[in-house]
């Protein structure tokens, strides 16, 4: 829709960006490093951050950086993930039918482990994300699964993600022996007003336009809307374009910012 009106030539502000032209100077940067190292060191890293900051992107950029050749990534995001379940959906996508007996299907698991690892010299890398929504058992099943030839070795590179409260529960007295585990702690943060620019900035240079649509002010209003959470930016850029495109205004400014986040995102 305003794509035409605009002369883009890709779509900003949307989900289906890929990774190698996504805004890459906040704080993920860092964070994937840390991650690439948890996964070369198989460690037990855990990401947290607000939502709407960019977790899963993060992850997204974090599976596309590391080379086929050298890791298997298995990806989950289940908020009612049990034990049985987390065992039966990393052996599915390791092409493994999963043993009913959640004993079994961890003992499976183990054996294609050293299969990858051993055979094929393939680093495992499991992902669970929106790991706050994980319950008491499942997060003690983390700990077991950790327990790994007598604790000497880790069976894999384990990353929990999850939003601010994963972190709050894990320092519980209760959660001690998972959060003495943990090697890698990191927090995505939320941008400030020039990462704001920039971010709005590199959105606008991925349509191929060439011109300069947002005014300073009118970004202003989106920092301050958005509190530099990326989804935000997202939904108040993406809004106002659509209105911009459905009243031909070329440029962006302040005045149409603040009319569409009273009338659509208040």
């Amino acid at each position: 829709m305003f794509e035409e009106f605009y002369g883009f030539l890709q779509t900003p502000f949307s989900r289906t960006i890929p990774t190698s032209n996504l805004y890459k100077g906040n704080d993920a940067d860092e964070l994937i490093e840390r991650l690439k190292y948890a996964a070369q060191r198989q460690l037990f890293a855990v990401m947290t951050g607000d939502s709407g900051t960019g977790k899963t992107t993060t992850l997204r950029r974090f599976r596309d950086e590391l080379a086929n050749s050298e890791y298997t990534i298995m990806y989950l995001s289940d908020s009612k993930l049990s034990p049985r379940g987390f065992y039966k959906g990393l052996l599915e996508q390791l092409g493994i039918e999963s043993s009913y007996d959640r004993g079994e299907a961890k003992r499976q698991l183990h054996r294609e482990i050293e299969i990858l690892k051993g055979v094929h010299g393939l680093i495992p890398v499991a992902i669970v994300d929106e790991s706050h929504l994980l319950d008491r058992e499942m997060l003690e099943e983390v700990r077991f699964l950790l327990n790994f030839k007598m604790d000497s070795q880790s069976p894999m590179a384990l990353i929990l993600a999850g939003q601010t409260e994963l972190w709050d529960k894990l320092k519980l007295q209760s959660y001690a022996a998972i959060r003495q585990r943990i090697d890698i702690v990191c927090n995505l943060g939320h941008l400030d007003r020039i990462q704001t620019t920039e971010y709005v900035a590199s959105h606008m240079a991925y349509t191929g336009c060439g011109k300069e649509i947002f005014t300073d002010a009118a970004i202003d209003d989106i920092f301050k809307f958005s509190c530099g959470i990326p989804r935000l930016i997202n939904k108040a850029c993406t809004c106002s374009l659509i209105y911009g495109a459905q009243n031909r205004k070329s440029i962006i400014d302040d005045r149409m910012v603040k009319l569409v986040i009273d009338s659509e995102l208040s």
